[in-house]
């Protein structure tokens, strides 16, 4: 992370990735499998691969630019301290089964765009406009196709499925200034930590 940091890769992309990771790890389940078995079985029937989604740093650097620089703040701030305090195995469990008409991710961007209300327009919805126009694009060219995508994606790609979608505004690249600095993100984490110390310590002193 420090590393990634060093060279100005977006931070949301940065702490986002080791939360995900985080939960995941906690699951016990492997990032992406679902999309390895289906490569590897593609593989075997000597299928043609083709990867709909939209690359992953053009919807980072959208939902970055998109949210104001409070917003940013809270949000990297956010995640970072409940990666450190993630639920039990048996409680983010029992979350993903409430939850079936979801998957681990869409759950994880669901509850933070509770806070958050641009996280779901260019994480989830601009995503299931993209990978709309895709497979119908990809079903036009072949005469069988099977697609494999996360289950809180079905829904948004079928309200989509050949409805006009304009690709060029989904592909468009913010400028790449950063209205907010590693150093500025790294302070506030700091300062975070540093509260949360003074707090935990004056609580335990009162307690004795």
């Amino acid at each position: 992370m420090v590393d990634s940091l060093k060279k100005k890769q977006n931070p949301f992309g940065i702490i986002y990735g080791w939360f995900l990771a985080k939960v995941a790890n906690q699951l016990e389940v492997f990032p992406g499998a679902e999309f390895r078995v289906a490569f590897d079985e593609a593989m075997k029937y000597g299928g043609k691969v083709v990867l709909g989604d939209r690359p992953i740093q053009i919807t980072l650097r959208r939902t970055w630019a998109k949210m104001p620089v409070w917003h940013k703040t809270k949000l990297l701030t956010s995640l970072f301290f409940q990666s450190l305090f993630l639920p039990s195995a048996s409680v983010l469990n029992k979350m993903l089964k409430e939850m079936n008409d979801s998957d681990m991710l869409t759950l994880v961007v669901q509850e933070m765009s509770k806070r958050f209300p641009t996280l779901m327009e260019t994480l989830v919805h601009e995503r299931d406009q993209y990978m709309s126009s895709t497979l119908l694009r990809v079903s036009k060219e072949s005469r069988s196709v099977v697609a494999v995508v996360g289950k809180g994606h079905l829904k948004g790609i079928k309200e989509h499925w050949q409805q006009p979608i304009d690709l060029a505004k989904l592909m468009e690249m913010p400028s790449h200034k950063p209205r907010i600095t590693v150093k500025r993100i790294v302070g506030t984490l700091g300062a975070g930590v540093a509260v949360a110390a003074i707090v935990g310590g004056l609580f335990f002193s009162r307690k004795k």
